[in-house]
């Protein structure tokens, strides 16, 4: 018998950072600064406490899935709050709770002068609440809830500084793009539960058979649409928006407006992976479709591909980090499309920590900088920043996939399993994920070496010709500092796990039994995993040692190598090429037009649509015709009534003669005709 979970235990875990999020956004006058950060860390130290007990109970074979609350009934449909707590979810549980752990001390330093203090602690209590329910969930339901409740958050948080006019614009336009994902992952939702006629996974799991047998009438093209294959189309748009994919990935680089700390907390190791998340606990629904797969396989090989460029040309340090954030989340969703699910999640979970390490860092950077974030205006920071320095070198070399390092085992199984799809998109996603490595190494070095190398830029000129076609430099003469070790730790924290999370967890969740109750996956079909296990097998040694004979070790070097000649032997190259690829710079500058075509087109497009509805459809026909048209014909009638209506006696008895004549006149026609017709001769 397997053994279960203590559901005392698990409840905590969300209400703990619950507790600290009510005590410090309601009584944050009252407890002061200090009580608000100690209220809310106390209760995520809690909950990452419970989250690790659980995860070593979890390893040992205990799992746990039932309602914990029922909320109501409704024809047989039951909504409640339960929890499945395998190993996908204890995994997630202690990624979630451990990094925002990290993020809420950082914020001691970093929030230490911001008048919103008590109210940002606040904050990000609640997102972890979200995202917890969120990971735990065991239906559709709570899934939802959370879902909304980390998006609401996030739009809380991006806008944190609201006098700010851009982070106003940019926590409406996450909560606008998002708006269109959910309503694709609400119809998915739908479809699943009208036809599955229940919330919970493993209900909805058990009837999969049935479900991938249901087919109706194609609305577009082809003869017919699998009815799993329209579901999981529809979640995976909810996943592209809240994990910003190819297109509604727009809204994610312009979050960067919000304070750093939600930088890493949200968009590095929470929310932008509850789409993975959520697409990986969907699998035994997603291995039915191979369209859906590819579907999934395509965008994700997009995203990766095509962000990366533009991390390329970033010159904000926080906006390059979340660049290679969009191009992570995009190797993430190839290895979905492939169903190398646990390959995916994998790679969620060392990128959660040397991302949420690299934003932090850059944090650390501003603050050392005095809040400038160019990186044009940077240089030779590795003497005034030593600890900064180094905690970003290791969370780079995680990056870009050096061997040993958490990145490399996760991004290096990614490329082997497309490597062994045989999807029809796997050729253009081999050819992304793989030109994506040098991409990746070449921006974040780039970054790199501009931060921490060469010349002191704040002191003297910028980058030369850097400037060319930006805005005017803002260097400055203070010199810059350490930060405090409220900041510094956590870096170092997550160096750590970023250094050898991914030596030691690759067999247990890539190669073991660790994922195997949570991930379905139809081997028949797709052997992508196949190729991973074949490597993974021989050990996480024997794979580091074999990656220095790969192209992807190669191309990382390359990118690295060209990066270091680039900005700090040759810094005159990138400026030639920039001038002689200027259309293309052009484009890339503005994002490949997305944002110009969502505001001109379909922003514009469905303002027209709106005022047109409303000034035709509402205004002149409903108002015009239907509503003011039936009062005006009655009031013509009513005119009409009145010229009748002369209260003189003669008129009447004139209208009374007339009437009756008519009335015989009518009557007597059929005796009449054929006598007029007879005197006239007709």
């Amino acid at each position: 018998m397997t053994p279960t979970l203590n559901p005392n235990l698990l409840l905590w875990v969300p209400l703990a950072p619950l507790v600290g999020c009510i005590l410090a956004g309601f009584f944050g006058k009252l407890i002061g600064r200090r009580g608000a950060h100690v209220v809310t860390i106390l209760g995520v130290a809690i909950a990452a406490v419970l989250s690790l007990i659980t995860l070593n109970d979890v390893q040992a074979g205990a799992r746990f899935n039932a309602t914990i609350y029922e909320w109501m009934v409704i024809g047989g449909l039951k909504m409640e709050v339960g929890f499945l707590v395998d190993g996908l979810t204890a995994m997630m549980m202690v990624v979630v709770t451990s990094v925002s752990l990290m993020v809420h001390l950082y914020t001691i330093g970093y929030m230490a002068d911001d008048p919103g203090y008590q109210r940002f602690f606040s904050y990000i209590s609640l997102f972890t609440f979200s995202m917890l329910m969120l990971v735990m969930s065991n239906n559709l339901l709570q899934l939802f809830f959370g879902w909304e409740a980390v998006g609401l958050v996030s739009y809380l948080l991006i806008g944190f500084w609201y006098k700010k006019p851009t982070a106003i614009f940019a926590n409406m336009k996450a909560f606008l793009v998002n708006r269109v994902g959910d309503f694709g992952f609400i119809l998915g939702i739908g479809l699943l539960v009208a036809y599955g006629g229940s919330l919970n996974y493993g209900e909805l799991f058990a009837k999969k058979d049935e479900l991938a047998a249901i087919v109706f009438p194609a609305p577009l093209w082809g003869d017919q649409w699998m009815l799993i294959t329209v579901a999981c189309i529809c979640l995976f748009i909810g996943a592209m928006g809240k994990s910003a994919q190819f297109p509604l990935h727009v809204w994610l680089p312009d979050s960067m407006e919000g304070p750093t700390p939600i930088s890493a907390l949200i968009h590095a190791a929470t929310m932008v992976t509850a789409g993975i998340f959520m697409v990986a606990r969907m699998s035994p629904l997603f291995e039915l479709s191979d369209t859906a797969l590819n579907f999934v396989l395509v965008i994700g090989a997009i995203t990766a591909l095509f962000m990366g460029f533009l991390g390329i040309i970033q010159n904000d340090i926080k906006r390059v980090v979340a660049y290679s954030t969009l191009s992570q989340l995009g190797y993430m969703t190839v290895a979905l499309g492939v169903s190398a699910y646990s390959v995916a999640v994998f790679h969620l979970m060392t990128h959660a920590f040397f991302k949420a390490l690299l934003f932090l860092a850059a944090g650390s950077v501003i603050i050392g900088m005095h809040h400038d974030q160019d990186i044009r205006n940077m240089g030779g920071l590795r003497k005034y920043m030593p600890i900064t320095w180094i905690t970003s070198l290791i969370g780079s070399l995680a990056l870009i996939g050096t061997p040993f390092l958490s990145g490399f085992y996760s991004k290096d199984s990614i490329i082997l399993a497309v490597g062994g799809s045989h999807l029809p998109g796997a050729s253009f996603a081999m050819l992304a994920v793989t030109a994506g490595v040098f991409i990746t190494a070449f921006y974040s070095f780039r970054m790199y070496f501009l931060v921490f190398h060469g010349p002191e830029r704040f002191r003297h000129k910028p980058f030369p010709g850097e400037h060319d076609h930006h805005d005017d430099h803002h260097g400055h003469d203070a010199e810059p500092h350490e930060s405090p070790w409220v900041v510094w730790v956590p870096l170092v924290a997550l160096a750590v796990p970023s250094l050898v999370v991914g030596y030691f967890t690759l067999g247990p969740i890539v190669g073991g039994d660790f994922l195997k109750d949570a991930i379905t996956i139809n081997t028949a079909l797709h052997g992508g995993i196949d190729q991973v296990l074949e490597h993974v097998h021989h050990g996480a040694a024997s794979m580091g040692l074999h990656a220095f004979a790969t192209l992807p070790f190669w191309l990382a070097v390359a990118g690295v190598v060209t990066a270091y000649v680039f900005y700090i032997l040759k810094p005159g190259i990138p400026v030639a090429i920039g001038r002689a690829l200027r259309p293309l710079i052009v484009v890339m500058e503005n994002k490949y037009y997305f944002d110009w075509f969502n505001e001109n087109v379909l922003a514009r497009g469905a303002r027209l649509l709106g005022v047109g509805l409303w000034k035709v459809g509402d205004a002149a026909l409903i108002d015009g015709v239907l509503v003011n048209g039936s009062a005006k014909s009655v009031g013509l009638l009513a005119r009409l009534g009145r010229l009748a209506q002369t209260g003189r006696l003669t008129a009447y008895t004139l209208a009374m003669i007339l009437g009756v004549v008519g009335l015989m006149t009518w009557k007597l026609w059929p005796y009449l005709e054929p006598q007029l017709k007879t005197l006239t001769g007709a």
